[in-house]
């Protein structure tokens, strides 16, 4: 019971000294702030490199001293080896690992079995199969690596490196005969392009110059069968094979390759490598003609984008060989791609047409000027407004130029085909919405110098029922009078004041028409029937020529028709009624009548003709115009007026003052100020008294000015009233 107390007693003792134990204080940080001197994480790892902390020992190297100890490392390693297939078998590099230490040991049968182990493994790895063959050359196992090529080849026939082994192998066994057989075999898988050339060169090692042709023959075979299949034309590969036969002075030969070639690729697939190759072997032959028609020939049916150094040879062997006309035709050539590369972007750019077509007039023949014609009309404007028509047109207009004058010689020139050419370009234009006179014109003309009269007169009659225009029926009127066709001359007038009875200008032609005939009645009824038209666009022109027309020939001798003539327009109030307008041209005109009639009365009836015209002219609202007729009256005052007279006019004459208006553009805005000229008259200022209280107002502020200025300056002479 004591040792029990004893123990209990022990317990209690224990448990309070462990009560008593106290945790140790963390000690508190009382300056927070960053250390002066920071350390990375970069500089503790460069460090540690720099004391090699991580670096161990090398293990301590073991010298084998007896066979036990040998067997005994070569079973260690074995079985490391082993160990690492076991754990991974497709990890190539531990089998090859494993296969070369076995060589450094000697043991190729053991290595030979490895390296079988690992293609039993994986049978389409390269690197295995290399290092596999590469262990028997070493080791002079000529059998054995011949064996394991073989291998090789028939299950990986596509990969080149054992071909390329294979054969190289042979070669420097001295096993020509052997090194080709394996070149065949190669040959019969189709190989790259490489592959044949290899096999070329190996002939030409060794002289076999026929051989080396054949396989060429052979190859541009193959490669032709690809191009059909593939369509991917291989130029190169023609070229090579002839440059083969001019390096061995084969020239006949290499000629016929090229030409070969040209034929087989065609127009489908031709390339500019081949051209130029090819006429760069006839120029070194001396063969400059042959060279001229290849590069002629090429440049006519290559694409112009894909023959630059075609275009570039060429242009070379020109400077070098050919004389100024070849370089000419460089030129033209040159100029001709530029032109097709314009209008290819832009078909309806008539200007690079123009320049196009100018060009191959002068240097080609009349069936390629006639392409480049058809192609250049086809281009129709999409718009039908004129003005996007009046270049167009040209190229109908040359066409037909070129067809009558500058394709005679050739043979299938004539006039039906020009005649087509005219047809043609009338039938497309929109005769409805408008047409070209110019081009009627000129069918109408073509067909007179034909000879063909009728038909020119169809074209113009044809005209003017489609679309009647002035300038129309003026050619055709000028046509019959050339051919003093005068019944046809009345009646085409007839139709063509029906169609413009406000042409001014075709009534007096035709009233001339029956002057210069002697048909003076009809030329003044003429005159009648014009001045009473109800509108014309110039009547000045129209009154000029009904005054003057009395002085024809046969009227002239005849004072009754003058005094008839003015009593009619003193009656008419001096055509005011007559025009229905006041023109100042009119009046002025009717003043020179007066003026020029040679009679005594002469001077105050031209006066009085202004007197009238002066009034008649007061409410126009032209304020120019009858400017206009005040200062012809005043030149008739000065001419032949007294001096009240001339006064009298000076009175009228009007006051040039400059005025400002408010602008307003077309959405109401203002767009400022404009400075004119305005005319003020004083017999309208006499009949304003708005205007005449403005000009007293104004004459008072000039007198106040000039009292001041003299009360300034007593002295100074002051002379206001010239200012």
């Amino acid at each position: 019971r004591g040792g029990a107390c004893a123990r209990g007693g022990g317990g209690k003792m224990a448990s309070t000294a462990a009560g008593k134990q106290r945790i140790p204080k963390v000690a508190k940080v009382k300056n927070k702030a960053p250390a002066e001197v920071q350390i990375t994480a970069e500089q503790l790892l460069r460090e540690a490199k720099e004391r090699e902390l991580e670096l161990l020992p090398p293990p301590p190297q073991q010298k084998i001293t007896d066979v036990e100890e040998l067997n005994d490392y070569k079973l260690r390693k074995r079985k490391t080896f082993e160990d690492n297939i076991r754990k991974n078998r497709t990890v190539i590099s531990n089998w090859i690992k494993y296969a070369q230490w076995e060589e450094s040991l000697k043991e190729i049968q053991r290595a030979r079995s490895i390296y079988e182990r690992a293609l039993d493994v994986d049978y389409r790895n390269v690197t295995l199969w290399l290092k596999y063959a590469e262990m028997e050359m070493k080791n002079r196992q000529v059998n054995h690596a011949r064996n394991i090529w073989d291998r090789a080849i028939t299950t990986l026939p596509r990969v080149n490196q054992f071909w390329y082994k294979y054969t190289y192998m042979e070669e420097m066994l001295g096993n020509v005969a052997g090194s080709r057989q394996v070149f065949e075999r190669w040959m019969e898988w189709q190989p790259e392009e490489q592959a044949w050339h290899s096999y070329i060169n190996f002939e030409l090692r060794y002289k076999e110059v026929d051989r080396a042709r054949s396989i060429y023959e052979r190859y541009i075979l193959f490669r032709a069968l690809a191009v059909l299949v593939l369509v991917h034309p291989d130029v190169k590969n023609w070229i090579k094979y002839a440059r083969f036969e001019e390096k061995h002075s084969y020239f006949a030969h290499a000629r016929k390759v090229y030409e070969r070639a040209v034929e087989f690729f065609g127009e489908e697939h031709m390339d500019e490598h081949l051209y130029v190759a090819f006429a760069k072997f006839e120029e070194n032959q001396k063969e400059f003609e042959r060279v001229r028609v290849i590069y002629k020939y090429a440049l006519d049916r290559i694409p112009k984008q894909d023959a630059q150094n075609l275009f570039k040879n060429y242009t070379i062997f020109e400077k070098k060989f050919g004389d100024r006309r070849g370089i000419e035709d460089i030129i033209v050539s040159k100029r001709r791609f530029q032109y097709e590369e314009e209008v290819k972007a832009n078909p309806h750019n008539y200007d690079a047409w123009f320049d196009y077509l100018r060009l191959v007039e002068s240097d080609t023949g009349a069936e390629t000027v006639r392409e480049v014609y058809e192609r250049a009309i086809a281009n129709v404007p999409p718009i039908q407004e004129k003005r996007h028509w009046k270049r167009y047109i040209y190229l109908w207009i040359n066409y037909a130029l070129y067809e009558e004058l500058e394709a005679k010689a050739s043979p299938f020139s004539d006039a039906e085909r020009t005649r087509q050419v005219y047809q043609a370009c009338l039938e497309l234009l929109p005769h409805k919405k408008f047409t070209f006179a110019k081009m009627w014109l000129l069918y109408a003309q073509f067909e007179i110098r034909q000879k063909n009269l009728p038909l020119a007169r169809r074209a113009l009659g044809t005209s003017i029922g489609k679309c009647p225009k002035n300038k129309l029926f003026k050619g055709y009127i000028e046509l019959e009078l050339q051919l003093r066709e005068f019944d046809r001359c009345r009646k085409l007038y007839e139709k063509f004041l029906e169609f413009a009875p406000e042409n001014c200008t075709s009534w007096i032609k035709f009233a001339e028409l029956e002057t210069i005939l002697g048909d003076i009645d009809r030329a003044r009824a003429i005159y009648e029937l014009a001045i009473g038209q109800p509108r014309l666009d110039m009547p000045e022109v129209s009154g000029r020529g009904c005054v003057w027309g009395a002085h024809c020939p046969g009227c002239l001798m005849d004072m009754q028709v003058i005094h008839q003539l003015r009593h009619e327009l003193e009656a008419e109030r001096f055509m005011g009624a007559r025009f229905g307008v006041l023109c100042p041209q009119v009046w002025i005109s009717l003043a020179q009548f007066e003026l020029s009639a040679g009679q005594e009365e002469r001077l105050p009836r031209c006066r009085q003709v202004y007197e009238e015209a002066n009034k008649a002219m007061r409410s126009c609202e032209e304020k120019e115009e009858r400017v206009m007729l005040l200062e012809s009256w005043r030149s008739f005052e000065e001419e032949f007026g007294t001096e009240a007279t001339k006064e009298r006019i000076d009175k009228l004459m009007p006051e040039k003052i400059k005025k400002r208006r408010k602008l307003q553009a077309e959405d109401g805005s203002d767009a400022g100020w404009e400075e004119y000229y305005d005319y003020i008259f004083p017999e309208d200022t006499a009949n304003q008294p708005n205007l005449k209280l403005l000009a007293m107002a104004k004459l008072w502020k000039k007198q106040q000015q000039e009292s001041e200025a003299a009360a300034v300056d007593p002295d100074k002479d002051i002379d206001e009233s010239q200012t």
